[in-house]
């Protein structure tokens, strides 16, 4: 099993799987693996998976779940689709259905609060280029200096599937984020350091 993921692992990296993606997937694959015991791939059967799932149900949110089998779809139609297992056990797994959440949105109050509760200029500037910008903490891992128009203050952010899209931060970001810049002591293309430290440990 564990070799299987090393080998689903790289190529994936190859197709130019986000991090996020790959460091999700990287978790459950650890837990299937401590779950199975680390067996051949091959011996594994449509039965035990679904045992499996079954298990994790009881803990798990339906989203979560629904998580769960898309990775392990993903991983066993690969290993058939690369000749490691002769029949794909997990083709006949269906996801849970999910009922889509209505959106929740911060009163100015709750905004405000938020701010007060910022007290670096990087807190600053990333309560303020989320809120602005709507982007998500991933998007924001990802960004670079060279990627910002302080001009237009607008930055080129990357998002799901590898997609780039333009977003537009207000003057209060703007302010912020030129001053945890100027903190700075390093010439890394990143924006934000500590962030990359947290969401992509080095090996």
């Amino acid at each position: 099993m564990s070799k299987a993921w090393e080998t689903y692992e790289s190529e994936k990296r190859i197709e130019s799987f986000s991090l996020q993606t790959l460091q999700a997937y990287r978790l459950q694959a650890a837990l299937l693996t401590r779950y199975f015991e680390d067996v051949d791939i091959e011996s594994l059967t449509t039965v035990q998976q679904k045992e499996y799932l079954a298990k994790s149900s009881v803990y798990l949110k339906p989203s979560s779940l629904a998580h769960r089998i898309r990775f392990m779809k993903s991983l066993f139609r690969w290993s058939h689709e690369e000749g490691h297992i002769s029949k794909n056990p997990a083709a006949k797994i269906i996801e849970p259905k999910v009922r889509k959440r209505i959106p929740k949105f911060l009163t100015e109050r709750e905004i405000e609060h938020l701010r007060e509760a910022c007290h670096t200029p990087l807190e600053n500037a990333i309560f303020e280029f989320m809120f602005s910008t709507g982007c998500r903490i991933g998007e924001i891992v990802s960004l670079e200096k060279n990627s910002i128009n302080w001009s237009e203050r607008s930055a080129i952010v990357r998002g799901k599937g590898d997609k780039e899209r333009e977003v537009y931060f207000n003057i209060r970001c703007d302010i912020w984020f030129k001053r945890y810049i100027e903190s700075r002591q390093d010439r890394e293309p990143a924006i934000v350091l500590e962030l990359i430290k947290i969401y992509i440990p080095i090996n």
